[in-house]
């Protein structure tokens, strides 16, 4: 079975409860973190593994989102984790992701910033990112961030065709510029 097929109940289900709670990027989060998870060879192995049990490898999973995030997986996510655990399906969460994000965009109301940054931004930074750009624009957001160490610090935020641009990079420009005007 395609694993498209496979995750889509998953992601309609996430998206539903992020849409009654507004939590869309705490579930992106929890998704990438997840995705990121289900990558990792390590992580494939000892899930395959006979040897570990159902407990032992939610506690681990636990602890490897809360190493991610920054935070504890609230009583909702470890509930989905466990589902996913408990029927093999931990594989398919780069899928899940991939639906959730496309149902987001799709949303009316939501909008998809991409921010790049000088250096990896933690789960805190990027949620501060959400919630100011969500206060800015009164609607739901959600980020995918890429490093560029070009920047030397601050960020970039693109959404379609708007650029905000808080890097140093563009700061120090500018000041060359009015420097060598004058």
């Amino acid at each position: 079975m395609e694993l498209t097929t496979i995750a889509k109940p998953y992601a309609n289900a996430v998206f539903e409860i992020a849409e009654q709670n507004k939590s869309h990027s705490d579930w992106k989060a929890v998704l990438g973190a997840g995705a990121q998870l289900a990558n990792d060879e390590t992580m494939q192995a000892f899930i395959a593994s006979p040897s570990a049990t159902k407990a032992n490898k939610a506690d681990t999973a636990a602890v490897l989102f809360k190493s991610i995030l920054g935070r504890a997986l609230s009583t909702e996510e470890t509930t989905f984790v466990s589902l996913l655990l408990d029927n093999g399906r931990i594989s398919v969460l780069p899928s899940i992701l991939e639906l959730f994000d496309a149902m987001t965009n799709l949303s009316s109301d939501a909008k998809a910033f991409h921010v790049i940054s000088a250096y990896k931004l933690s789960a805190k930074e990027e949620k501060q990112i959400v919630n100011d750009l969500s206060d800015k624009y009164k609607t739901t957001v959600s980020i995918d961030t890429e490093i560029d160490e070009s920047l030397v610090g601050g960020v970039v935020i693109k959404e379609g065709d708007k650029v905000i641009d808080l890097s140093i990079k563009a700061r120090v420009d500018e000041l060359s510029l009015r420097l060598s005007i004058n």
